[in-house]
């Protein structure tokens, strides 16, 4: 037997690599039980507000008569974005009670603008392009919890589905029927990046819970992409041969709080091929930025909406930058492909 042979040390060595085989192993069962005890959690809280939800029976919408215009004018479409609600937020000057009377006056806004339209051409069907930080959120940024006047249960729950729900049936009784377009905004992830997979949004909750809610109302619909273990960050709006895509805007940086660099580039990457399909689209509806804006790029125009809320600490303290409470309402022509009129609608 050679001398260089020494059976302890060997041992020793297999002694430790059986320990480190057993260490990964054991790792491995305990990742797997996480992995499918987060799952389980998920699937049992889906299947509880399902049940909750299901037994709620809301009576469908009277629709209203009114007058639908010029009989041979070409009809347009009301579309009435809505977007970075964000209710539970509390500033100095608003709270989820302000963030819900903003909202109505928005739909008593939205009908009166019609009622105007329609003097000249037929209005019946309205569109509301929802466009994401519909809630605040809980713990997606360090000291949110100083900065919200309800938890996630409650905005997720309470607040906003009725605020949403009371919006879209006062529409319905103004408008043959209420289509809503839907994506995912950065305030609907739950807790801090990375903690729970893209698909776990309280936005996308949200709007599973009001189709819920609306499911008895044959003139309402929810159009919604939902990719399997993607966020719903995006999708495109058809009205007739008009195309607008869907974003809510935290996919654009922006230097010292001014996305217009970012915003060209990015326009134009996706509509050069970027979404490949789904690349021909006519314009671009965005919120995030709470600043009621239009930017024309060349033949394409992006409507950056506004939000709810008013005075913001943070953003005028590190963004110098302040906003009134204002929301964008579009009518298109679906025939033309195009927007003929667009308002800035105060909400203060």
């Amino acid at each position: 037997m050679s001398d260089d042979f020494d059976i302890g040390e060997e041992a020793a060595e297999f002694d430790e690599l059986s320990k480190a085989k057993a260490q990964i192993n054991r790792l491995s069962r305990q990742l797997y039980e996480t992995k499918h005890k987060h799952a389980d959690y998920l699937e049992a809280v889906e299947t509880a507000v399902k049940e909750a939800v299901e037994r709620i029976d809301i009576a469908p919408v009277e629709s209203i008569v009114w007058n639908a215009g010029a009989t041979d004018a070409k009809e347009e479409y009301a579309v009435a974005l809505l977007s970075d609600l964000q209710t539970g937020k509390r500033t100095p000057d608003y709270d989820s009670d302000i963030c819900r009377d903003r909202v109505m006056r928005y739909a008593r806004k939205i009908v009166d603008i019609a009622t105007i339209q329609r003097l000249h051409h037929p209005v019946r069907h309205c569109v509301v392009p929802m466009l994401g930080d519909m809630i605040e959120g809980i713990d997606i940024f360090p000291g949110q919890q100083y900065l919200v006047d309800s938890t996630l249960y409650d905005q997720l729950f309470n607040t906003t589905p009725t605020i949403l729900a009371d919006f879209v049936r006062f529409l319905l009784g103004h408008f043959e029927t209420v289509t809503v377009y839907a994506v995912d905004g950065n305030h609907g992830r739950i807790g801090r990046r990375g903690q729970f997979g893209p698909m776990d949004n309280a936005d996308r909750m949200l709007y599973r819970i009001l189709a819920m809610l609306m499911r008895d109302e044959p003139r309402f619909k929810l159009i919604m992409t939902d990719p399997k273990g993607e966020r719903n960050w995006y999708q495109v709006m058809q009205l007739g041969t008009y195309k607008a895509l869907l974003i809510h805007g935290d996919q654009i940086r922006g230097h010292s709080g001014f996305p217009w660099y970012g915003l060209g580039k990015k326009v134009q990457g996706w509509g050069s091929g970027g979404l490949g399909a789904d690349s021909d689209f006519k314009d671009v509806f965005m919120g995030h930025y709470h600043q009621l804006a239009r930017v024309p790029l060349n033949h394409r125009a992006v409507y950056c909406n506004g939000s709810t809320e008013s005075t913001n600490t943070f953003a005028a303290e590190c963004l110098a930058a302040q906003s009134e409470p204002t929301q964008w309402l579009l009518f298109v022509d679906p025939t033309a492909g195009r927007v003929t009129a667009s308002y800035g609608v105060e909400l203060s």
